[in-house]
């Protein structure tokens, strides 16, 4: 392992703050559980609060909530005296972080929390702090120093803040049954929104669609397949059920003097591959590469829908 001038303070800081997330995991108990029982049961939305350092963790936190099912949003504490409590509303619960547990501007959401009966959740490493003492549910960070060599920079507390809110966030996610593609309506762009697209979304359909039925004669067969440009052709019954699937490979794996006097079934491969159109394009980039294809059907209901290539996926 390398080791320079300043990689044995990095070092310690990364093994420092690991060691605590581990003390972390290991001291959970029952107010974990019985905290996402609350918040799985609130009406209205999670409102993440914190100063500081612990506020920009709780807008991190409120992001990571909002965007895996369940609704949340920061509230500056500051900004909450001055008019931003009005942001919150019956059926909605508060997260609020803070290290020491003490810090002032916390005390008037504390307050209201309390007047308007909303659940308060504490992230804090005090429960016998004015703000443990008056939250509902305590999730008490471990005391462990910070990694900080002078001991003031909130760094292993808000590894640990950072660490606790995604857990908290994730266990209601797999609580709620938050599936793929409802992160996706959440996700439309960037990288994550084309991985997590359906087959539906971009798959060729309609008069696109290079079809031939079991008695085509490969001559027409061949032109269909020129002419649609996929290099493949599906073989259908009148109900449109794919009965069997002709590739550029195939043509080539069969040619002899009497191919044009054959029809698609003499050529075609039965039983061919499918997809869903509800498929998530990432999983059948996965399939397809599997299966070593490069194209298949998509079918619904036992009716072709779509055809899709890997290089419209890719």
């Amino acid at each position: 392992m390398f080791h320079g001038k300043f990689t044995p303070t990095a070092i310690r800081v990364l093994l420092q703050e690991a060691d605590a997330l581990r003390q972390l995991a290991n001291g959970l108990d029952a107010i974990f559980d019985e905290t996402v029982d609350c918040l799985l049961h609130i009406s209205g939305r999670i409102a993440v609060t914190g100063m500081g350092k612990s506020g920009h963790v709780a807008r991190k936190v409120a992001a990571t909530l909002s965007s895996t099912g369940s609704p949340a949003f920061f509230i500056h504490p500051a900004e909450a005296s001055h008019g931003d409590l009005g942001m919150l509303s019956r059926g909605d619960a508060v997260l609020a972080f803070s290290n020491s547990g003490e810090t002032l501007e916390l005390v008037d959401i504390i307050e209201y929390a309390a007047r308007s009966r909303l659940p308060l959740i504490a992230i804090t490493q005090h429960r016998g702090s004015t703000l443990g003492r008056h939250a509902d549910y305590v999730l008490q960070l471990p005391c462990i120093p910070e990694a900080c060599p002078i001991g003031c920079a909130p760094t292993t507390s808000t590894t640990m803040q950072l660490a606790l809110g995604d857990a908290l966030a994730l266990t209601l996610l797999q609580a709620r049954g938050f599936r793929p593609e409802d992160f996706r309506q959440f996700h439309p762009g960037g990288r994550l929104g084309k991985k997590l697209r359906l087959l539906r979304e971009i798959m060729h359909r309609g008069d696109a669609l290079p079809l031939a039925r079991p008695d085509t004669p490969m001559g027409e067969v061949i032109y269909i397949m020129s002419s649609k440009g996929f290099g493949a052709v599906g073989i259908v019954e009148d109900d449109l059920h794919l009965v069997g699937f002709i590739s550029d490979g195939d043509l080539r794996r069969h040619m002899s003097p009497d191919l044009l006097q054959k029809t698609a079934r003499d050529i075609m491969s039965p039983h061919p591959f499918s997809l869903s159109p509800d498929c998530l394009v990432e999983r059948a980039i996965a399939l397809l590469s599997e299966h070593k294809i490069t194209s298949s059907f998509v079918v619904e209901e036992e009716k072709v829908t779509g055809f899709i290539h890997m290089h419209d996926m890719l």
